[in-house]
């Protein structure tokens, strides 16, 4: 069956739905955090009910490597015909099969997590709790809206408490995130807002509590406390490359506090991690990928990276799946004695953005979705709103800016986007038009 897009977009909508991350993603480290995993449901046909049953028949292929569902294989509805609708309270029941009979109350919480924040955009004022049911009647468990955060990391939920950017004296810097503040930008603390080495482009740790920064010349990658007045180190990673733009590209903290950088240097370009930012960088293997990493930004999950990619001329985006072989937490040892390096790759990369002809910057901007300053053939440039699997949400064309060169978006939809465009250092408030920060500055950046 051939759909024309239009018919496409009247008829579906995008959810996404949640699972937990698996050991490569942000759960590594004890905290069961969330990885959304979009898909299209049928917006006028019960559309509450087809998601909980798409949720129950777990994620989609690409991502059920990285990915576990707390509902057991198998698990499903006990009356699949039955339409599920919230009461005028907003809670919603759900009796399930005998499957899930025998679950413990802490899985149980644990499922109904999955279950409220993959229901909380489907109806207007959301669902505010749910009530699990064996398949005989009796209750197996209720979770209320407040008190899923205490059961499921849901990173997009968490609001950070700055935007950062590089000023004229390429130091880092920092201002309130809260939109409406008028607060000037101010250094951080530490070395990497000292100025003592001048820096191009920087990274925030989620937690706000470290940064990294590429030194001006691109040649070095540094990490350093934002708490305190700490001594820059040496740097962590060093590029060899003789151009300055075949250099290290800007860093990316992911969900578990690990940093990312790309070498761009054409006679060895590679993909780089680093455990906890810190310690002997790791290569990445990028299978299956055709040119040169330019840009990388990893997801709050941890489970996902968005890698610009050059070959011929052409920049282009590209979503890769991220799995770890985690031998030396393990305790496995190389032919030294020393303990094994974990294995990083990104495996089955996906085009993200197919229809523009160049991508110049992006930015993760929720759970599943990226801003994107590109062009489409023939066309000028724009900003868009995509999904991860490479669809494009309609209606989001954001307002023109001229000359867009960096961009930065919080998981945390609620808060504006910042860019470094022709007009400075500018940020755009929800409902509002651009506004400018400073008239010099570059590298704008929300924490990750």
């Amino acid at each position: 069956m051939v759909l024309g897009e239009s018919d496409f977009q009247r008829i579906y909508r995008s959810v996404n739905k949640y699972y937990y991350a698996g050991p490569s993603g942000a759960g590594a480290g004890g905290a069961a955090g969330l990885v959304a995993d979009p898909i299209y449901i049928r917006q006028r046909i019960d559309p509450l009910t087809q998601t909980v049953k798409a949720l129950l028949d777990g994620p989609t292929n690409w991502l059920d490597q990285v990915v576990d569902s707390r509902f057991d294989s198998g698990t499903r509805l006990k009356d699949p015909g039955k339409s599920l609708t919230p009461d005028d309270q907003n809670r919603l029941t759900v009796q399930l099969n005998s499957r899930a009979d025998g679950a413990s109350q802490t899985r149980c919480r644990e499922m109904a997590a999955q279950l409220l924040f993959t229901l909380q955009d489907l109806t207007p004022s959301g669902v505010e709790q749910v009530t699990l049911q064996r398949s005989n009647g009796s209750m197996l468990c209720v979770l209320s809206q407040s008190h899923a955060e205490s059961v499921a990391v849901h990173r997009n939920a968490e609001r950070p408490g700055y935007q950062y950017f590089i000023d004229d004296k390429h130091r880092l810097v920092r201002m309130p995130a809260n939109a409406g503040s008028t607060a000037a930008p101010e250094p951080v603390n530490g070395s990497l807002g000292a100025g003592d080495q001048p820096l191009r482009s920087a990274a925030v740790s989620r937690d706000e509590k470290r940064a990294a920064g590429v030194s001006l010349d691109g040649k070095a990658l540094y990490t350093g406390s934002l708490f305190g007045e700490d001594t820059l180190g040496k740097a962590q990673v060093r590029s060899k490359a003789k151009a300055e733009d075949d250099r290290l590209s800007t860093p990316s903290w992911d969900g578990r506090g690990d940093l990312w950088v790309a070498d761009r240097d054409p006679k060895r370009p590679r993909l780089l991690w680093l455990d906890r930012g810190e310690g002997e960088p790791v290569e990445v293997e990028v299978p299956g990928l055709d040119g040169r990493i330019e840009a990388v930004r990893v997801s709050a999950d941890g489970v996902r990276i968005a890698l610009l990619v050059k070959k011929n001329d052409k920049t282009s985006l590209w979503i890769g799946r991220v799995e770890r072989d985690e031998r030396g937490e393990q305790g496995e040892r190389d032919e030294q004695g020393d303990a094994a390096q974990p294995r990083v790759s990104v495996l089955d990369p996906i085009q993200a953005a197919p229809r523009m002809e160049e991508v110049t910057a992006m930015s993760w901007a929720g759970g599943s979705r990226l801003v994107v300053v590109g062009r489409e053939s023939g066309g000028v440039q724009q900003m868009r709103y995509v999904r991860c699997d490479g669809s494009v949400l309609s209606g989001t064309t954001l307002p023109g800016l001229t000359g867009v060169k960096e961009i930065a978006a919080s998981e945390s939809e609620q808060q504006p986007l910042v860019a470094h465009s022709d007009d400075g250092i500018v940020r755009l408030p929800t409902g509002s038009q651009w506004q400018t920060v400073v008239k010099e500055g570059s590298s704008p950046v929300y924490p990750g």
